[in-house]
């Protein structure tokens, strides 16, 4: 998809349960700030470490930065866990492993809105970046993001907020 056509893709709004409200363009959600629905995939190695990614520059929302999970909206009707396979798939490559579901959480700030499901797969790789949407990956260890964690500040823009707030305090409980 190009970023113009991504605009146009259709979104439903939901309430902060999850259920649909209305269905309206990716731009129109974007522009209103709109509470949707968003799946986040974080990759483990065998050896436990996470697969941490750069995000392109024309991503319509935090663009270039470093993520922890790959992901995104959730499309109309799609289920959690067709979605979570998709954006794998879309973003890393990655067909045919096996995701677990380990926690949901919310997500808000003057950027984004969303009502979130995280899931963990494990793989080695390889590693294909299909769809242009991410530009570089990196291995950490937990304790490394655990650090990291701790010593960003809330203004700081190196990685993106909505992973970090919902998907690392999963992780690292585990």
């Amino acid at each position: 998809m190009t970023p113009e056509s991504v605009g146009d893709e259709l979104v439903e709004i939901v309430d902060a349960n999850g259920r649909v409200e209305a269905i309206v363009s990716r731009r129109d959600m974007r522009a209103t700030h709109g509470r949707h629905r968003a799946v986040c995939v974080a990759v483990l190695s065998t050896d436990g470490r996470i697969l941490i990614h750069q995000r392109a520059a024309d991503k319509d929302v935090w663009p270039s930065r470093w993520d922890i999970a790959f992901g995104g909206v959730v499309g109309v009707g799609e289920p959690w866990d067709d979605s979570a396979r998709r954006e794998l798939a879309e973003e890393a490559g990655l067909v045919d492993v096996r995701l677990v579901e380990v926690g949901r959480g919310n997500y808000d700030d003057n950027e984004v809105s969303m009502v979130g499901r995280v899931y963990v797969a494990v793989s080695d790789g390889p590693f294909e970046f299909v769809d242009g949407e991410v530009v570089d990956m990196a291995w950490i260890t937990m304790s490394d993001l655990a650090v990291t964690l701790e010593r960003l500040t809330p203004d700081q823009t190196e990685f993106c907020p909505d992973s970090l707030a919902v998907v690392a305090p999963i992780l690292l409980a585990k």
